[in-house]
């Protein structure tokens, strides 16, 4: 059973920074893209960002890039997802994700895809 705990969450105001960790307890946690996404009150979940197992792929959703950066270190079981220039409607409880080895973009942007999620971190962004 592949255990995911996101952690990092909070409040920050808005044009602010915060950075969210997800730690994965997994023998092979390299094999695995990784995927964050979020969900706002009312809303479904959405995708943010993912990651290729090694960390040479990246993708994002169109309204963060240049903003979020998603990293990995496969050493530490650890994917990483930092957050720049943050704004009120980001606010949201934001989930990190596993998905199955043999999974590609843009696969890699539907909930479907990953096996494993974490129970949320809540980021809070004030105006």
């Amino acid at each position: 059973q592949v255990q995911v705990v996101e952690s990092g969450g909070g409040l920050v105001q808005a044009g602010g920074s915060l950075g969210l960790s997800c730690a994965v307890s997994s023998r092979t946690f390299n094999v695995y893209p990784m995927g964050w996404f979020r969900q706002a009150p009312g809303k479904e979940r959405g995708f943010v960002a993912a990651i290729s197992r090694f960390g040479s792929d990246t993708y994002y959703t169109d309204s963060v890039k240049g903003r979020f950066t998603i990293s990995r270190d496969n050493a530490k079981n650890t994917v990483y997802l930092q957050m720049n220039s943050l704004k009120p409607d980001e606010t949201a409880v934001y989930y990190c994700a596993v998905a199955p080895e043999q999974t590609w973009w843009p696969r890699l942007r539907q909930r479907s895809a990953y096996d494993y999620w974490g129970q949320g971190t809540q980021v809070t962004v004030s105006s």
